[in-house]
């Protein structure tokens, strides 16, 4: 027949499947597909830590405690539609509690009848052939019983309730519950908050106090306001020509030794300009329509200057967007300055790096300020102001001639 194998063939040959060995633990047990894979680095902040989840809730419980001090918005809530009271249906009141029907009495009267005497009248209520004294008299004994009994058990098994709940329920996390091991308070504070880094601090037996603010740091309050001895510079400047790559003073700012502004003026563009760079800069075309002719100002500039001490960073750029020109032994560049380039192991420091890591404060974050910067000049000139002109007169000193 067709379909089966011929008398004499040999059989065929049946096919083995073939599977792969299970993995298997030091027990010989085989192990679960799970464990398999690879265990993938946490990529979330909080799967670092156990600790984050305590943190978080400290945080909202404070946060709760804040929403609840403050007072409550005054609302006048809707009045709710009242249901008309229909016979055997029980009635809802404004406050969306279920309250008894009352009907009304009815009369066999018309509308004009409506003040007949009520002894005539008997309540839908009342069961047929029962009075209503009787029907008054079930009705309290009914009250009583349920005031002394039935709400008793109750009351008794709801407080037994929430007792339940309240041992069940899990206690929030305090501050008793949070460490920190080792972590620097103000990594906490740049990753959480302000909030979460006082808690770290208190935590570690650290001072929490607050830092002074840039304008704290950089100018000395109480002090006088007028010309000095010694002044700083800084300009901001905007683009003109192609592509904005040539550049025109725009601002120009100086403050005397304690940082005290002593002069601060804009600058009416003397060319069309093409960018003015308000990320870095922070001028506007309004600014400049403010501004005042340039020679006025490079007039004044000059007066300011002239003999006295001039501080700032990469100052010769400011002079020479004003076309002005300053003496060598009474400048101050703080860029130039090889103590702070070894301080900060950098060849031509920034502003923003010198502040930040000799004066512990942070300039130049968004937009610049001509005011500020000069500001921050002149503090790190005091800063080693004494050191600073004690090398300038050990340079300027008349070397003595050794005689034979």
């Amino acid at each position: 027949m067709a379909g089966r194998a011929e008398a004499g063939a040999p059989p065929r040959r049946a096919r083995r499947r073939w599977f792969r060995p299970r993995a298997r633990d030091a027990a010989g047990a085989p192990r679960p597909a799970l464990a398999l894979a690879l265990a993938l680095p946490p990529r979330a902040a909080r799967d670092f830590s156990a600790n984050w989840r305590a943190l978080q809730e400290v945080l909202k419980q404070k946060a709760a405690g804040l929403a609840k001090s403050l007072p409550a918005p005054e609302t006048s809530p809707k009045p709710r539609r009242a249901t008309k009271d229909v016979e055997g249906i029980p009635a809802v009141n404004g406050s969306g509690n279920t309250v008894k029907f009352k009907p009304v009495n009815r009369t066999e009267g018309g509308p004009g009848q409506a003040g007949a005497s009520p002894t005539n009248v008997k309540s839908e209520r009342t069961a047929p052939g029962e009075s209503l004294g009787d029907a008054r008299s079930n009705r309290k004994e009914f009250k009583a019983k349920r005031k002394t009994g039935n709400s008793e058990t109750k009351q008794g098994d709801i407080k037994h309730k929430k007792r339940k709940t309240d041992e069940r329920a899990e206690q929030p996390p305090t501050e008793d519950d949070i460490w920190f091991d080792g972590v620097d308070p103000e990594d906490i504070e740049a990753a959480i908050g302000p909030e979460a880094a006082e808690v770290a601090r208190r935590k570690m037996g650290l001072e929490s106090t607050s830092k002074p603010t840039v304008e704290q740091v950089l100018v000395k309050e109480k002090a006088f306001s007028g010309l000095t001895k010694a002044v700083a510079m800084d300009c901001e400047m905007i683009g003109v020509g192609p592509q904005g790559e040539d550049s025109i003073v725009a601002r120009v700012s100086i403050v005397n030794q304690f940082g005290k502004c002593v002069y601060d003026k804009y600058v009416k563009p003397t060319e069309k300009v093409t960018d003015y760079r308000t990320e870095v800069s922070g001028i506007r075309p309004e600014d400049t329509k403010k501004g005042e002719d340039f020679k006025k100002i490079q007039e004044e500039v000059a007066d300011i200057l002239r003999g006295r001490i001039l501080v700032g960073h990469a100052v010769h750029n400011d002079l020479k967007i004003l076309f002005l020109d300053h003496p060598k032994k009474k400048i101050r560049d703080t860029q130039r300055y090889k103590p702070f380039k070894q301080k900060v192991k950098s060849g031509r420091p920034s502003l923003k790096l010198l502040c930040e890591k000799l004066l512990n404060v942070k300039v130049q974050t968004s937009e610049h300020c001509s005011i500020q910067d000069a500001q921050a000049a002149m503090r790190l000139y005091t800063l080693e102001k004494k050191q600073w002109e004690a090398a300038i007169k050990e340079k300027t000193k008349p070397k003595k001639n050794k005689t034979l």
